[in-house]
């Protein structure tokens, strides 16, 4: 019996083991790209020190959000222009926290894949086109991974990304456009 008991707590253990390994590998996870802005838009941002807004913006492994980032605020010339894809069915995502310096290009799915963007978050049918008002602070970085569903995770991303804690007041002049279909064959 002492030997049952004795095999059943070394299983035991060596399960907790295991469950640890594979625990530490997720936290461990290497983030990739950079947060150092592109040269071109470098001259219109200066680095600054806010451990608070950059630690809203992190995420966890498989949670999305960033995976590392850089706090940054806009010069008082600066004109930069963002990019948001949202969801017209609430209305209120038209203004979200999560832009690009880039438009959107290319298929709806590498670009959910690219921004680590659930199907379950946003149908992705429209964008709105701003200008990054002077003088404001954002978190510029990389994307984390995300876990969708059971069939669906998107890996850390290289592909920059926005925060902005307050988007209504932190941009202007925005042109809103409308997501249309449109068919390309998967041969080419």
């Amino acid at each position: 019996m002492k030997r049952i008991l004795l095999g059943g707590l070394l299983l035991l253990l060596q399960g907790c083991a295991s469950y640890q390994e594979e625990s530490d590998f997720v936290t461990s996870q290497v983030c990739e790209g950079s947060s150092d802005l592109p040269s071109v838009l470098a001259v219109q941002f200066e680095p600054v020190q806010d451990e608070q807004l950059l630690n809203e913006a992190l995420g966890e492994p498989e949670k999305g959000m960033l995976c590392q980032g850089k706090v940054y605020v806009s010069k008082s010339d600066s004109e930069v222009k963002i990019y948001r894809a949202w969801n017209s069915t609430n209305p209120n995502s038209r203004y979200g926290k999560w832009w690009a310096f880039n438009k959107p290009d290319g298929s709806v799915a590498q670009y959910r894949e690219d921004y680590e963007i659930c199907y379950q978050w946003s149908p992705l049918d429209k964008m709105v086109s701003c200008t990054l008002k002077p003088d404001t602070k954002i978190v510029v970085g990389n994307g984390q991974s995300a876990k969708c569903s059971e069939y669906l995770t998107y890996p850390v991303s290289a592909k920059q990304q926005v925060y902005i804690i307050n988007a209504p007041d932190a941009v202007l002049n925005c042109t809103e456009y409308d997501g249309v279909l449109s068919w390309k064959s998967s041969l080419q």
